[in-house]
């Protein structure tokens, strides 16, 4: 970017994070989910950091929370209530630990507990009984929320007699998963908006008037420090959770004292298996330097104490700029358009791209070249597009229409109204999505040529922030839309054993039929041209598809992108066109570029090429869809190797036929070394074959090399005579 489009992306992100902050922290109306706000204040400090020249004190990342609420008292905390610094990846936690270990040379533990998503807040007790509660505020300020905090069991009201004469707790209020899925559905049948998740019910829960409303909603407190105390001796931040747990409090039931990173990042893993399953929502795991002597020594930067870092697992939710539209074409015809992106970090892998499915999709968020969008990606579910963040246009983004021509094969593209399908009640989908079960992605809506409804639209915003629509799911049956189709019934796109044989002829074996059918649907290819322009995240993003499989299939791509002439040439699939022939073909011309240029009677006087043979080849190179998909080939990074000249061709001019199994080499390497030594291989035995190498059970091969008096070589003497 120039630095004036860096100026005014910074301009753009601090009036976003101002306006989602104000309305997070103030009016308790949030419009978007911790990840998105997360994401863009991310990418803010990011761009500061890289351009300290346009950094801002007031930019909104260098505060800790919003201005308190003024129909509450105003409470000046004694102490500041930080916030933390995140660390988005094992490496950022390494990075911290490397920070403070240059500050302090003392042996140290860590303590590493459950970053519980909730509201956090100052308990006050007077000679043990609690007197004042405050939400956090601004750090400084906070909001005294004294009764509506009495209303949750789970905050003792007396202590017992080890309570010191002074003491301050902090913790996080949270509420059940299982509540915030009852008052929800209570909330959608009084027509209300929901709840975004359990962080906003219980801070929405607080700031009510009537505590009683509090003390419907089962509300639950879990403490996490002692931030001052009197008359007592407590060495280490470990100490203090066991002196909370001896006053009566209720703690995290995940935590651990570790002597090194390593047992820290055993926990993070450990927990992050049990984190689907746990009744309360967590983000991630707060590390702290156990001993508190040394807490001060590391003592607070900015906003954050140094001797503590927050952990974040993957978010599912991200925000990045869209480059481009394209758009694939699936095996029925179905035009599909698929959104790039500028590469981000979304529930652990990083995405560049990702299906906007159909213009009725796009048409709906109001998609457009250049806009801030708001990418989910949850579990095994592939990205999404969820929302267009309007705030951040500048009024240079194009909005994007479906091509007239399809991009495969040139021919006439047309709209047919199609019907899309709801998944039935009985299914258990709706059900799952009322319990904010995150696979209930908007994936979920669409079937696999693209179709949607104006019913579905509001399908994955029921767990996260939900409309009145969202009912409609739960009901309808089905509806229309528009779908656009290629009319050429022969477009390339549309022939699945064209893709299989290219795959199969360029040996990339790990690409099977099923996951061919998997791309297409996903409408992340069009024809085996798209494979090489697959990354990773593309397809660990897919259901049954793991990091390392995803490994497997693009080291195998990317390793297939240097090609022999013969064999680019017999993967094209030309009709009548084998493996044999290829080979002619290429020893003959030696180019690409020569084959395109030959007249049917250049290709026609190639030795063993007949006239049928000759017309298939000379046709295929001159039909417009044919070159756009080779031109498509070397876009993607296809390169065509330099023909290597035999060293020995002591077999020129002989035909070998191979039949029966060989045990000391397989029938591949066999034919490569014939083909190496200038000999050819046929399928099938003439009076012009010069060998017949037999293996085990030979089969009628072997009777006609007889009946024709070819010499038949065991596989022992073929090995003596290479």
């Amino acid at each position: 970017m120039t630095e004036n489009e860096v100026k005014d992306r910074l301009g753009k992100l601090k009036d976003e994070i101002s306006r989602l902050r104000f309305a997070y922290h103030v009016d308790n109306s949030p419009n978007v989910t911790d990840d998105v706000y997360e994401s863009l204040t991310r990418e803010l400090k990011n761009l500061e950091e890289k351009y300290p020249q346009f950094a801002d004190v007031n930019s909104g990342i260098h505060r800790v929370a919003g201005e308190p609420l003024d129909v509450f008292k105003k409470v000046k905390h004694d102490l500041r209530m930080t916030s933390l610094n995140d660390a988005f990846s094992k490496e950022e936690v390494l990075d911290w630990e490397k920070r403070i270990r240059k500050l302090i040379t003392n042996d140290y533990t860590y303590f590493a507990e459950l970053k519980m998503d909730g509201l956090a807040v100052s308990l006050i007790y007077d000679n043990g009984v609690f007197v004042r509660g405050s939400t956090r505020g601004d750090g400084f300020i906070g909001e005294n929320i004294t009764e509506n905090l009495k209303m949750i069991n789970s905050i003792p009201l007396k202590l017992s007699s080890k309570a010191p004469s002074f003491l301050e707790v902090r913790g996080e209020v949270v509420m059940p998963k299982r509540a915030l899925s009852r008052i929800n559905k209570e909330r959608i049948e009084n027509n209300e908006t929901p709840f975004a998740n359990t962080r906003n019910a219980a801070a929405g829960s607080l700031r009510q008037l009537d505590p009683s409303v509090v003390k419907d909603r089962h509300l639950d407190f879990f403490a996490w420090d002692v931030a001052q105390y009197h008359n007592i001796n407590i060495d280490t931040h470990s100490e203090k959770h066991q002196f909370l747990k001896d006053l009566g409090f209720t703690l995290a039931p995940y935590e651990k004292k570790s002597k090194s990173i390593d047992d820290v990042f055993a926990f993070i893993d450990e927990v992050e298996k049990i984190r689907p399953d746990f009744p309360y929502g967590t983000d991630g795991i707060v590390v702290t330097v156990d001993q508190n002597n040394l807490q001060e020594i590391l003592g607070i930067v900015g906003k954050a104490p140094r001797y503590s870092v927050a952990f974040k697992y993957p978010a599912e939710k991200s925000t990045t700029q869209v480059l481009g539209i394209t758009v694939n074409v699936g095996r029925t015809g179905v035009l599909t358009p698929l959104a790039h992106f500028v590469p981000t970090l979304v529930a652990g892998s990083t995405v560049s791209k990702a299906t906007l499915h159909n213009m009725d999709q796009i048409e709906r968020l109001d998609i457009r070249i250049g806009d801030t969008v708001v990418i989910q990606k949850a579990g095994d579910v592939i990205p999404e597009v969820v929302e267009v963040l309007v705030g951040m246009r500048t009024g240079k983004e194009k909005k994007f229409k479906m091509p007239d021509i399809c991009p495969v094969c040139n021919a006439d593209v047309e709209q047919r109204e199609t019907e899309s399908r709801k998944s039935p009640r009985g299914d258990g989908l709706a059900e799952r999505a009322r319990e904010g079960d995150p696979r209930t992605s908007m994936r979920g809506a669409f079937s696999a040529e693209g179709k949607t409804s104006q019913n579905s639209k509001n399908f994955s915003a029921l767990p996260l922030s939900g409309s009145d629509a969202d009912k409609n799911f739960y009901n309808s049956a089905a509806s229309t839309s528009v779908a656009f189709y290629c009319t050429n019934k022969k477009c390339p796109a549309k022939n699945q054993r064209a893709m299989q044989h290219f795959v199969n002829a360029y040996e990339i074996y790990e690409i099977g039929p099923k996951i061919l059918d998997r791309l297409k649907e996903e409408g992340l290819i069009s024809d085996a041209a798209d494979l090489f322009a697959l990354e990773k995240a593309d397809l660990s993003g897919l259901e049954r598809f793991g990091e390392k499989s995803a490994d497997n299939i693009i080291s195998s791509i990317e390793s297939h992108k240097k090609v022999e002439l013969w064999r680019f040439i017999y993967a094209l699939g030309i009709l009548h066109v084998g493996e044999q022939t290829s080979h002619d073909i290429a020893d003959h011309f030696e180019s690409l570029e020569k084959i395109r240029k030959a007249s049917l009677e250049e290709i026609n006087n190639i030795e063993n090429i007949g006239p049928v043979v000759s017309e298939s080849i000379y046709n295929y190179f001159t039909h417009s869809e044919n070159i756009l998909f080779i031109e498509k080939l070397f876009a993607n990074g296809v390169v065509i190797e330099k023909a290597k000249k035999t060293a020995d061709s002591k077999w020129k001019g002989m035909t070998f036929v191979l039949t029966g199994t060989l045990s000391t080499m397989g029938r591949d390497d066999v034919k490569k070394k014939i083909l190496a030594n200038g000999g050819k291989v046929s399928s099938s035995v003439s009076a012009k074959t010069s060998y017949v190498v037999a293996g085990e059970s030979a089969g009628s091969k072997y009777t006609e090399a007889q009946k024709l008096g070819v010499k038949i070589l065991s596989e022992d003497e073929f090995l003596k005579i290479l």
